[in-house]
């Protein structure tokens, strides 16, 4: 399997498939070594089931003489497999989940648009129009892996998984809302982090003991997640270390650097050439800010910066690609056991829709999205401006949601029916998620790609994030490395992981924002900014 499949046994213990980006190996296709509990009856299994699990039929004697290209292209083909026709493979694209039947709010949202509804109305339609884009994404992404190989089709299912947030992030950016781009960013982050597995743990272990994790290349994973977030410190902490305090003009004022007795001069200077002592202190105050932080230069300084980050970050994540699914090892014996694990359960399944049906339901399912999030993101600016809703918490927690939206009814309706006796199959869309994996990928490809597209189309966007956003995103990391260490899981540290979420969410709907940051994230010229501050504050002295 590919995803956190969830499922239960006699022993009340499951296995969780979470947070790969190679090749799917579980506990019983391991050679016969030292089992992640060192549990040896496991080991015995393991080798047991080596030697008489079934083979695909696309790995015979024939065909392991063929060239990985060849063996590719007859993977494409569905050779050894029953490949559906089309009017099959529309059918079950149709009928493969009920949240489909909200794909007529996607009309709506487009009339909404053109015959210029009300924005609310519209964002409503949008919002709700993309939850069955983002399942059939998935079901595609699903459906193309066992054509294209689980390495490729891992790496396709979680690029698309994070398609809806990447397009919603280049209208931000191309519209100008870049606090909201930055905010939203941390909000996908801590989706992924924390929402998505707690309630995958919550859901899944609510009539089992423990869950386990199954045993993948997850190391690799957090140490690309720790190096990304941690890279995200570096240009909030460059920006922490300039001086910002403003002088104190007062008489009697202690010795200060040189830096404020010039400013505290020229202050003095200004005051003596005017009858009204507030507008000099006002117009010292908007020179010690242009001198200080708050300035064009540095903000082009952390521009420099972040952009060379985002080319670094970039080259991780293509490089911790390159070593998963490309491993430099000729024909060693890692590299058949990778061969040998592509002859796993999934090969064995047969898909339910044909590839070039897939291909073609993909780029309609993209191109779909692309149109309807552009009418969301148009419809965003205004329905931000109500009253009971901060531009944080809608960044953090609402914008996020785009992507989740349809898994959590899925798990809703799930866990209702258990709280009930019903004794519901885990649903398999329970199993579709890859929350590490995407927050890695977001993190190191999406983020630095949205800052170089803004560096090529001449947007100011950066790193240089909230203190609040990255002290709330290093938290939620720290909690999902410990909750993974031991390798198992349960319904309790779930639990723990969907309330943290929630602390963060209640906390963020009281947040404003650092102004700082927000007028770093202008894409007038600050000096201009803080000219048109200073003019109003005249006026309103004035009058």
């Amino acid at each position: 399997m590919s995803k956190n499949t969830l499922s239960t046994n006699a022993s009340s213990t499951t296995a969780v498939s979470f947070s790969t980006f190679g090749e799917d190996i579980t506990l019983n296709d391991l050679p016969r070594c030292t089992s992640p509990t060192g549990d040896l009856e496991a080991n015995d299994k393991a080798g047991q089931y080596e030697s008489t699990r079934p083979r695909h039929r696309l790995h015979s004697a024939k065909t392991r003489s063929l060239s990985r290209t060849q063996l590719f292209l007859a993977r494409f083909r569905g050779e050894g497999r029953r490949v559906p026709g089309w009017s099959e493979s529309a059918k079950n694209t149709l009928t493969q989940s009920w949240l489909n039947v909200f794909l007529v709010f996607i009309p709506l949202s487009w009339a909404g648009h053109w015959a210029g509804w009300n924005h609310s109305t519209t964002f409503a339609f949008a919002f709700l129009g993309v939850i069955p884009l983002t399942k059939l994404l998935d079901y595609g992404g699903e459906q193309m892996s066992l054509y294209l190989g689980e390495s490729l089709g891992d790496l396709i299912s979680i690029t698309l998984g994070n398609a809806i947030e990447g397009i919603l992030a280049i209208f931000l950016l191309t519209s100008c809302q870049l606090k909201l781009l930055q905010s939203t960013t941390i909000g996908v982050l801590l989706l992924h982090l924390l929402l998505v597995p707690g309630m995958t743990f919550l859901v899944g272990g609510a009539r089992v003991r423990e869950q386990r994790l199954e045993p993948r290349p997850t190391q690799l994973n957090r140490l690309l997640l720790m190096f990304g977030i941690l890279s995200l410190l570096l240009p909030l902490s460059f920006f922490a270390a300039l001086p910002r305090t403003l002088p104190n003009i007062s008489a009697g004022a202690p010795p200060a650097p040189a830096l404020f007795k010039r400013l505290a001069s020229q202050a003095a200077e200004i005051n003596n050439h005017t009858t009204n002592q507030d507008t000099g202190y006002q117009e010292a105050l908007m020179r010690a800010v242009k001198t200080l932080a708050i300035q064009d230069t540095t903000r082009n300084t952390v521009l420099k910066l972040s952009r060379g980050l985002a080319v670094l970050l970039l080259i991780a994540y293509i490089g911790s690609r390159i070593y998963l699914y490309l491993p430099s090892h000729g024909d060693d014996a890692s590299s058949i056991t990778l061969d040998e694990a592509e002859a796993d359960e999934r090969e064995n399944e047969d898909p339910e829709i044909n590839p070039w049906f897939g291909l073609i339901l993909l780029a309609f399912v993209v191109g779909l999205t692309i149109v309807t999030a552009e009418w969301l993101s148009g419809s965003i600016e205004p329905v931000q401006q109500l009253d009971y809703i901060t531009s944080e918490w809608f960044g953090i927690v609402l914008l996020p949601m785009l992507s989740y939206a349809a898994d959590a009814c899925i798990i809703v309706l799930y866990f209702v029916r258990s709280v009930l006796f019903l004794h519901p199959e885990p649903p398999s869309e329970l199993a579709k998620v890859r929350s590490i994996d995407m927050s890695v990928q977001f993190a190191l490809f999406w983020t630095p790609l949205v800052v170089l597209i803004g560096w090529w189309s001449n947007y100011n966007i950066t790193l240089l994030f909230d203190l609040w956003e990255i002290t709330v995103l290093v938290g939620a990391v720290f909690l999902v490395n410990y909750v993974t260490a031991d390798v198992k899981t349960d319904w309790a540290e779930g639990m723990v992981m969907v309330l943290f979420y929630i602390i963060i969410a209640l906390v963020t709907w009281f947040y404003d924002g650092q102004p700082e940051i927000y007028e770093m994230l202008q894409c007038a010229p600050i000096a201009e900014t803080l000219a048109l501050v200073a003019g109003k504050l005249q006026q309103a002295d004035s009058s």
